[in-house]
């Protein structure tokens, strides 16, 4: 989602410009479906959670790698799934990249283990990697007008962020008439349409270059990013131990191995030194610290209308509307937003708003009105969509010209990995909160697991180990809302900085 301004967006095209074909068009409504679903496929189990711990019995540390393994491949391997597409033919990735989305889809849906589900969402993460920047670098080639190019990657960035806030939605809504792996199933037909059409009305593309891959740098980020993760979520389930410390420290030393070695190289899967500029690492950050804030609460929101409120799953998917309607409308206006406040007063003022409407989560307990959610996560979804508005434009258009692409590379990777991070860490902290808090009760590892134990217990039992799993839940939301809202503020603060007035 980090593209819109890649191109001269806005300015009239001279005379001399070609008009884009009709067929061109139709092309983009084509590439828009993968879009669109890779999008939802990181939301679309928020609400699927409880249901899922019913038929799989996961643990609270294979519930998160559940959600996020998907997210982290994605973000890993990006960069390096659009040097492929470049290479070998963009048209040609795309469609392979689908066959693997969609088979993985068909997995998840009949996954009959946590293990099996986990193993088909990284799969669908591999797939996924390759769908965007194919669908996105097509597009560019399809659209030789400028004017039109603009509103054409405008249309594929609103996919993405639209595919972001139905997601919970749409499953919510799945969730209800049919079963869990109902939700993935949905990206069957779609990728069988993209397979049948594209073909036939988008066009092959090479960009014959002959530059190495950096596949050190690929093995070296994987091997940074998962074993933290896994540290994080083993220490979080199982207490300090070798396997939590050991795990930490490999991450820690491939990601310092890795940073070294982008540094050294002459062809790095990230171009680190475009964090010189001032701008463009206040966006960036500003990204990876919305998209950590926004994984984190939708997804413990979600398990709290369900196991704490005791809504069903389509009222939790309902409840989600406004704030994602909020998300939407601001990204579109984002920019008058800027206009009257300036870059750096938009940022800032945006984070503050999305900080807000954090903090206002704390007014959540076990017998809250809905509408105190709703206010909430409505503020902060205007705060959200500016700031995604406002990173698409000044990631890319703070770098030099030449460095555009990466400069775009880096800002959607940093959306996949701010999302993932945000369920694994925020997540993790929550979870070690609610069972820190079982004051001597028998608590599983999740509150799910804990309200099913109930149900075999004794009435007066029951009910307090039902009463009591849900406050240990609560606090352990607030826990994580309150930490997010202190990220937002402090990022608010490094933004002013890095954005201030220069002689």
């Amino acid at each position: 989602m980090s593209t819109i301004h890649q191109t001269a967006g806005g300015a009239a095209p001279r005379a001399s410009e070609p008009r884009t074909a009709p067929r061109a068009w139709f092309g983009l409504a084509i590439l828009s479906l993968p879009v669109l679903l890779v999008a939802m496929d990181f939301s679309v189990l928020y609400l699927a959670t409880p249901t899922i711990t019913v038929a799989l019995n996961p643990t609270a540390a294979e519930q998160l790698w559940i959600l996020d393994i998907y997210g982290f491949l994605i973000a890993g391997l990006l960069i390096t799934m659009g040097n492929i597409g470049d290479r070998f033919g963009r048209r040609k990735v795309l469609l392979l990249g689908s066959m693997v989305f969609g088979v993985a889809s068909v997995i998840a849906a009949f996954a009959p283990t946590a293990e099996v589900l986990i193993g088909a969402r990284a799969l669908m993460g591999i797939g996924g990697a390759t769908l965007m920047p194919a669908s996105l670098s097509l597009i560019t080639n399809m659209f030789v007008n400028k004017r039109d190019r603009s509103l054409a990657i405008g249309v594929w960035t609103a996919c993405f962020a639209g595919g972001s806030a139905i997601g919970p939605v749409l499953g919510g809504v799945m969730l209800h008439h049919f079963w869990w792996g109902s939700v993935f199933l949905l990206n069957v037909p779609v990728i069988a349409l993209l397979l049948l059409v594209a073909p036939r009305v988008i066009p092959e593309y090479r960009s014959g270059t002959t530059a190495p891959f950096d596949i050190v740098g690929v093995v070296l980020s994987l091997l940074g990013i998962l074993p933290l993760v896994y540290a994080i979520k083993h220490i979080a389930s199982d207490g300090v131990d070798g396997v939590g410390i050991t795990s930490g420290v490999i991450g820690v030393v491939a990601m310092i191995a890795f940073i070294r070695q982008q540094q050294m190289s002459k062809h790095p899967l990230l171009q680190l030194n475009l964090f010189r500029f001032p701008a463009f690492s206040a966006a960036i950050m500003s990204a990876l610290t919305c998209m950590m804030t926004l994984g984190a609460v939708s997804y413990l929101t979600g398990i709290y209308l369900q196991s704490v409120l005791g809504r069903d799953v389509l009222a939790a998917a309902l409840a989600g509307i406004p704030a994602a309607v909020a998300v939407a409308t601001f990204s579109l206006g984002a920019s008058r937003v800027s206009n009257l406040l300036g870059t750096r007063g938009a940022f800032v003022s945006a984070l503050l708003i999305s900080a807000a409407g954090n903090l206002g989560l704390l007014a959540l307990g076990t017998g809250t009105p809905i509408w105190i959610y709703l206010v909430a996560t409505t503020v902060a979804g205007v705060g959200y969509g500016i700031i995604f508005s406002l990173v698409s434009e000044v990631a890319v258009a703070s770098a030099p010209p030449e460095r555009a692409g990466a400069a775009s590379g880096i800002s959607e990777t940093s959306f996949e990995l701010g999302t993932s991070l945000g369920l694994a860490i925020m997540g993790s902290l929550a979870t070690v909160v609610f069972r820190n808090n079982s004051d001597g009760r028998d608590f599983s590892d999740t509150i799910g697991e804990t309200l099913h134990q109930a149900q075999s217990l004794g009435a007066a039992q029951r009910t307090d180990l039902i009463d009591a799993a849900r406050t240990a839940f609560v606090d352990g939301l607030h826990v994580a809302v309150a930490t997010g809202a202190g990220l937002l503020v402090v990022m608010a603060a490094v933004v002013a900085v890095l954005l201030r007035r220069r002689p």
